[in-house]
């Protein structure tokens, strides 16, 4: 499945550095703001260290592992709603990444211009939150007049339901609130799939640091998933060989790099998991949503797998890994056989049968 995460955040606050140190791919980041002017888009391949483990025992021809989508959007101004900056270019292109990765400022160089000439992460995210509920409620008016015009005569039970679920939405975004902070039916969620609303997609928030620590209270937003980094560090050693980086780690006691957190909370943010096929041609790992049945997750693999599902050869990594394979796995009775009801968890280690 596709995954996009846009990384947003005003100018000059590391956004680019970021991405580049996620894909490797070079970006101009020239200290000036809307250097980044088209989004620069990388696919990044996501660290799991089992997908080496069982490729040690399966001794595959090649090893796949998953992948997300990381974008870098033009920096954000005041007034984007309104066509400031890049405003227009900003919010068409946030509309298409699954989830947001707040990038804010907490490190002081004088050399780097900050836009509101201040550092202060809280007041960098209000400015970009409101101009996020500004160009949603933008959206609501033009579709409340656009319902309520079709309902004149007719009572359409659809364009009712649209209706109420719009009203809904303008009392929560004309009092400045993310349409987020509301419980949404299933039903309510249908309708508002269609508008791609900015304030539902789920965010996380990056705070680019130096090496100075991280004050508790240098941002305030409650029930955030918040992860402090230093881009430039984190630059710096996605350039050095794998090795090193290990070594790196290891002399600070670090389990993880901060890219491989702000993947990982990528994941979390967006209720992921990961499922694995192994064999002699290749070790791969899948993403599905959590929830998932199996008959949706052979689907991801190719689409008549999902139509042609008879049942699922189910092993645990934990279990995968203990038992030395499938065929272990078999003896020792954990391989178990699902059907159609199955819901999928993280390391389920799959082999589908299909039907003609």
């Amino acid at each position: 499945m596709s995954l996009k995460i846009g990384i947003v955040g005003l100018p000059n606050v590391g956004k680019s550095t970021l991405f580049t140190a996620l894909t490797k791919k070079a970006v101009d980041i020239a200290n000036y703001p809307f250097c980044t002017i088209e989004p620069n888009v990388g696919v990044v391949a996501v660290p799991d260290e089992r997908l080496q483990k069982l490729a040690e025992i399966s001794k595959p021809e090649k090893i796949v592992p998953t992948v997300i989508e990381f974008v870098d959007i033009a920096g954000l101004v005041k007034g984007a709603h309104k066509g400031e900056g890049l405003g227009n270019a900003f919010l068409s292109h946030i509309r298409e990444v699954d989830a947001i990765a707040h990038v804010m400022r907490i490190f002081d160089h004088p050399d780097i211009i900050h836009v509101a000439g201040k550092i202060d992460p809280d007041d960098d995210y209000t400015t970009i939150a409101l101009e996020l509920v500004f160009a949603d409620l933008a959206v609501v008016e033009k579709r409340l007049e656009a319902a309520r015009k079709k309902t004149k005569g007719v009572a359409d039970k659809d364009t009712l339901a649209e209706i109420a679920v719009l009203d809904r939405s303008y009392e929560v975004l004309k009092d400045g609130k993310r349409l987020a902070t509301l419980s949404w039916s299933e039903d309510e969620r249908v309708i508002l799939k269609s508008y791609q609303f900015l304030t539902l997609k789920p965010e996380l928030f990056v705070l680019n640091q130096d090496d100075r620590p991280v004050a508790e209270d240098v941002f305030t937003q409650t029930n955030a998933q918040v992860l402090p980094l230093n881009a430039k560090l984190e630059s710096e050693l996605a350039s050095l060989p794998p090795e090193e980086v290990r070594e790196y780690l290891q002399e600070l006691d670090i389990q993880k790099t901060g890219l491989d957190k702000l993947i990982t909370l990528s994941y979390e943010l967006l209720h992921l998991l990961t499922y694995f096929t192994t064999g002699p041609k290749e070790t791969r790992a899948w993403t599905v949503s959590q929830g998932t049945l199996a008959p949706q997750a052979a689907g991801v693999i190719h689409s008549d797998f999902e139509k042609k599902f008879i049942r699922a050869e189910v092993i645990s990594y934990n279990d995968f890994i203990a038992s030395g394979g499938e065929v272990g796995a078999r003896n020792k009775g954990v391989l178990r056989v699902e059907g159609k009801n199955y819901v999928m968890q993280d390391g389920d280690v799959c082999h589908f049968r299909i039907g003609n």
